[in-house]
Order: structure tokens, then C-alpha cells, then sequence
């Protein structure tokens, strides 16, 4: 009997919770909403005030107005006042457009034509008059038309002379039914309404013909509306403020409005409207809180019937735990008799996974022995340059020499000195020439490190300057001033550098102006390097030269290696090589891509 006690306790207070936290979400959603709407119509407002603002002050400097307010009694200038101001009401679209004197006396009016035409009449009472004279600016004011008896917003904006002085003010008076036809209520507040209330709390827009020119503040006691609603009674709306819900803003109040045979429950916000002294009040029914309250209690309930019928499984559950126990030791019996099975695939396992990495291991040293063979097979191909360009230096010295032996039997020490300075020069020109083909020749250093990309290529370029056939060849390096750092090996990049330059002179051999252009460029996370010759292009299939054994050339000048073995050391390094041809103009465009040092970081 005890935990049915505690049962029935924990249902009533999850009830009960359920209940303040739906009326919490209720009352939240339905203020969200009508701030949502209140930010709309404000914002409509706000427009259609910045829509009719400037038209005054613009209207204000047309001369014609100057001329009849300084002869008021030449009729033709009257005339042509009142047709001018006939035009622009109907451009701006205004109901009414009209000047007065200094005195508030209308001298022309658009409605001229019109037997309520506002010619003659006197104005000067009205604030938007008096605020136009007294500061010299523009003036906005609502009200009702004595007139008319319309609703209206009064722009207004003096008239002034060259020398500054006011001669009168310029009104536009724009109709307020379209403010009141733009509320439009959203498919989730269904009973909601609004009304617009101005400084006094009187409404002048509602959503509800019987709200129109109501008091919703009667404990105001304002009387200086009656000068704005001429033949109003403005009756104060029977509205009883209830409480404030929890959860929702301070300008957010739960009220309760009498008017009719049932009193009607309104969640009311509040918001001021900008630029006037105008307040929006939104009035959504709390109907929906209710259906929200059911819905959370409906959800306690069925989270209640979980959680119970949970404990009732789990209270069932540990009594069979014991039953599963002694089950438990004959599984594992049968467990270990399968572990040793296990054990013994493992084992053979073991066995294939040693022999395979025996394998892989063995494919990495035939893979690099492949690339060491490919560069000796370039070094061989470039032994008849390199033996060109260290017979020239030979020679000299032979012949620097002999001439000091000379120069030393006659006691001229200072050329024999300088003849040993030139065989100085000489001499580490060629260490310098075979130094680079020693570190060429040498395999790599390690694994894959922080490189500057321009080493590689400078190396590669004294390299391929030793041929021969590169004599006559216009290579442009186009070396960046800052360090181009990237994530590989310094002699893995030069082979791959040295092959495609190599590949770019041969390729540019019976062209009229040979050239190869090498350049770098940033990447989105990586470097470009890219040579370009002017050569005849590549074959249509362009991944085809990338494959082992592949040529365009003869025999003598390559076996079609060189490309396979380099896109293998690029795609070790974690980058991407890439052969196509120029769409700039004749010839074949590669492009080594690695990641940058920065990145890996």
C-alpha cells in the first residue's frame, strides 16, 4: 500500500506542474506573437510617417507659393495656387493640400472646387499650425477634420521668404484607413484585437467599430482629446486589469473587458509606436492557454504512464536478474570453450596481417628504388651537358694557367694573381655544379617535413641548366619574394620538379621562340607550383601520360617513367599532380599541388 500512496502523490504534483508550465508556454507564445505583429504594424507606421514627412518641406519651396502668399489678393496667382496644389495631392496621393498665412487663414486649398473647401478658414488654432511657426520646421499632428470629420495625419512645414522670415505654412493632410485596413490577424491569434491609442489613451484605430474613440485609460482623467475628436464622447472602455501571468514582460498584462453579455479575457501588450506619442495595444484572447494547459497535462499524464510502467519493468526485471545468473555460469563455460577457438583464428590472423605488412613494407623499398633508379636514369641522361659545362671550365683553367707561367717568367705578379683568382672562381663553379648533383643523385633524407617550395626549384634549375638542350630555351622563374613553405621532402620535390622541367624543355625543341614559364600560386589550403611551355601540347587523353612506360619521345630521350614515378612521390606527400594543356594558347600546363605548412599545424 505504501508505494501506491507515493504513486498517487507523485501523479497530483506532476499534474500540477504540468499545469503552471503550460500556462508559462501558453502565455509566452501568445506574447511572442502579438510583439511580432506589434513590430510589424510599428514598422508600418514608421514608413508610412517617412513616406509623407518631406513632402511638406518640399512643397514648401516651390515659388509660386511665396508669390500668393505676398499678394494674397491677386486671384489669378490664387488660381494657379489652387490648381498647382490639386496636382500635388494627387501625386502624393494625400486627401487634402492647403496654404495658410501667418494668421492661420487658408488663402488656397486643393478641395477649392468643393463646397467643404478649406479656403477661408481659419486654422491657427490647430497644432501643427503653431508648432510649424514657433520652430521653423516640420510638424506632424492627428486628428480628426473639423471639417471633414475625417481622420487624419496633418504634415505641415512654413513657408519661408529668401531672407528667412515665415510668410505661412503648407499642410498635407493624409487619410489614416489605410493604417487601419494593413492589421491583419494571424491564423494562431484568431481572437485577437488591436486598437492604436494616442497620448491620451484614446483609441483612434481599432480593430473592433465599437473600440473606435474609446478612453483605455479613464484613471487618466485627459480632457485635451476633445480638441482632436470634435463630437466624441470618448466613453472609457469597461477594461479591468487582472494580474500579470508568469513568464511573460513587464508590458504584458492579463485584463479583463466587460463590454457585452460575456466579459472577454485578454492577454494586452503594449508598445509605443516611434516618431509620435502613440501607443499600440494588442488584446489576444486566452482561449489558447487553455488548450495548451490540456496538452501539457495530457503529456504528464502519458510521461507519468511511462515512468510508472518503467519502474513496474524494472522491479520485474531484477527478479529474474537471479534467474539469469545461474544461466549466466553455463554461458560461460560455452564462452571460454569459444575463446580458445577465437584464440587460435586470431593467431592465424596475426600470421596473414605480418605477412602482408612484410609485403607492403617490401612494395615501399622496390617503389623507392624505382624513384632512386629514375633519378640516376635522369642524372645518365644529362651526363653529355654535364660534361659540357665542366669542360669549359677545364679548359679555361688550362689556359689561365699556362698564361701565369708566363706572366711569372716575367714577373708580372698581379696578372698571375689575377689569373689564380679566375681558376679560383672557376673551381667552385664546378664543386658548386657537382655538389648539386651529389644531393640530387642521394635518396631522401626522411619522412616528409617543412620545406620552402622555391629550394627545390632553384636546385632543380642549375640541374637542368647543365643540359645541353636547354641552351637556346627561355626559362622564366617567377620566384616569390617570401618563403613558399609547404608539408614534403626537399630531394623528393626536386626529382618531381627536375622531371617536369626537363619534360617542358624537350617538349619545346623546333619551336620558334621556346619558352617555359614557372610560377607559384596560393591554393585554398595549399600551394600551386605550375610549368608551362609553348611546346605542342599533350595527347587528348592526358591522364595516359601519366602511366608507367608511356612516351611521346624516343627511346634515347626517356622509357616514359619519369611522370608515374612523380605523381607517386606527390600523392605520398599528400598533394595532387595534374597535366593538361594551355587553354592560353599552344603547349601543355602541369600543376604540382602540396598542403601547407600551415595547415597541417
Amino acid at each position: 500500500m505504501t508505494y501506491r500512496l507515493w504513486a498517487l502523490l507523485l501523479f497530483l504534483s506532476t499534474m500540477g506542474v504540468c499545469w503552471l508550465l503550460g500556462g508559462w508556454a501558453g502565455y509566452r507564445m501568445l506574447e511572442q506573437e502579438g510583439q511580432e505583429e506589434s513590430f510589424r504594424y510599428s514598422q508600418l507606421v514608421a514608413n508610412e510617417l517617412k513616406r509623407y514627412r518631406p513632402i511638406p518641406e518640399l512643397m514648401a519651396e516651390h515659388p509660386l507659393l511665396e508669390s500668393v502668399l505676398r499678394e494674397p489678393g491677386d486671384q489669378s496667382l490664387v488660381l494657379q495656387a489652387n490648381q498647382e496644389m490639386q496636382r500635388m495631392a494627387e501625386i502624393v496621393g494625400s486627401s487634402d493640400v492647403y496654404l495658410m498665412d501667418r494668421t492661420g487663414y487658408t488663402i488656397a486649398a486643393s478641395n477649392y472646387r468643393r463646397q467643404d473647401s478649406f479656403i477661408g478658414r481659419q486654422f491657427d488654432y490647430r497644432p501643427y499650425f503653431q508648432q510649424a511657426m514657433a520652430s521653423g520646421g516640420s510638424a506632424v499632428y492627428f486628428a480628426l477634420g473639423t471639417t471633414s470629420d475625417i481622420r487624419g495625419l496633418y504634415f505641415s512645414h512654413p513657408v519661408k521668404a529668401t531672407d528667412g522670415g515665415i510668410l505661412g505654412v503648407i499642410a498635407v493632410k493624409v487619410q489614416v484607413d489605410e493604417l487601419e485596413s494593413q492589421w491583419q490577424r494571424p491564423d494562431l491569434l484568431h481572437d485577437s484585437e488591436m486598437a492604436v491609442l494616442d497620448g491620451g489613451g484614446i483609441s483612434f484605430l481599432a480593430s473592433r467599430d465599437s473600440w473606435l474613440y474609446r478612453d483605455f485609460e479613464p484613471a487618466s482623467q485627459a480632457q485635451t482629446p476633445n480638441l482632436r475628436y470634435p463630437k466624441r464622447d470618448l466613453a472609457p472602455i469597461p477594461i479591468e486589469t487582472l494580474s500579470q501571468p508568469w513568464g511573460v514582460s513587464d508590458r504584458s498584462r492579463k485584463v479583463l473587458i466587460s463590454e457585452g453579455e460575456t466579459p472577454a479575457e485578454f492577454l494586452s501588450i503594449r508598445s509605443p509606436l516611434p516618431k509620435m506619442d502613440w501607443s499600440l495595444q494588442v488584446m489576444i484572447g486566452t482561449q489558447p492557454v487553455m488548450w495548451i494547459r490540456l496538452q501539457f497535462l495530457v503529456g504528464g499524464f502519458l510521461a507519468f504512464i511511462g515512468v510508472f510502467l518503467t519502474w513496474l519493468y524494472l522491479r520485474e526485471r531484477y527478479r529474474r536478474e537471479a534467474e539469469l545468473a545461474q544461466r549466466g555460469e553455463q554461458l560461460e563455460r560455452r564462452v571460454a570453450e569459444r575463446t580458445a577457438d577465437l584464440e587460435n583464428s586470431n593467431r592465424q590472423l596475426l600470421e596473414e596481417i605480418r605477412q602482408r605488412e612484410e609485403a607492403q613494407n617490401e612494395l615501399k623499398e622496390t617503389q623507392q628504388e624505382l624513384i632512386q633508379a629514375a633519378k640516376l636514369a635522369v642524372l645518365g641522361q644529362m651526363s653529355a651537358g654535364l660534361n659540357h659545362e665542366m669542360n669549359q671550365p677545364l679548359t679555361a683553367i688550362q689556359t689561365y694557367a699556362r698564361n701565369s707561367r708566363r706572366f711569372l717568367e716575367r714577373g708580372e705578379g698581379a696578372m698571375v694573381d689575377a689569373n689564380l683568382q679566375e681558376i679560383q672562381n672557376l673551381c667552385q663553379k664546378m664543386a658548386e655544379m657537382t655538389r648539386q648533383f651529389k644531393v640530387f643523385a642521394r635518396k631522401s633524407e626522411g619522412p616528409p617535413a617543412p620545406v620552402d617550395l622555391r629550394q627545390s626549384v632553384d636546385a632543380a634549375l642549375k640541374i637542368i641548366a647543365a643540359q645541353s638542350n636547354s641552351e637556346g630555351v627561355g626559362i622564366r622563374w617567377q620566384r616569390p619574394d617570401d618563403p613558399v613553405m609547404i608539408h614534403g621532402d626537399l630531394i623528393r620535390i626536386e626529382q618531381v620538379m627536375v622531371n617536369l622541367i626537363a619534360n617542358a624543355v624537350q617538349a619545346v625543341e623546333g619551336a620558334d621562340q621556346p619558352e617555359v614559364l614557372i610560377d607559384v600560386l596560393a591554393d585554398a589550403d595549399g600551394w600551386q607550383c605550375r610549368v608551362r611551355d609553348n611546346g605542342t601540347g599533350l595527347p587528348a587523353d592526358t591522364e595516359q601520360v601519366f602511366e608507367p612506360f608511356f612516351t611521346t619521345k624516343s627511346m634515347k630521350q626517356g622509357l616514359g617513367l619519369g611522370l608515374s614515378i612523380s605523381r607517386q612521390i606527390v600523392d605520398a606527400l599528400g598533394g595532387t599532380l595534374t597535366g593538361h594543356n594551355r587553354s592560353d594558347g599552344p603547349g601543355a600546363e602541369f600543376i604540382l599541388t602540396l598542403t601547407r605548412r600551415e595547415a597541417m599545424e
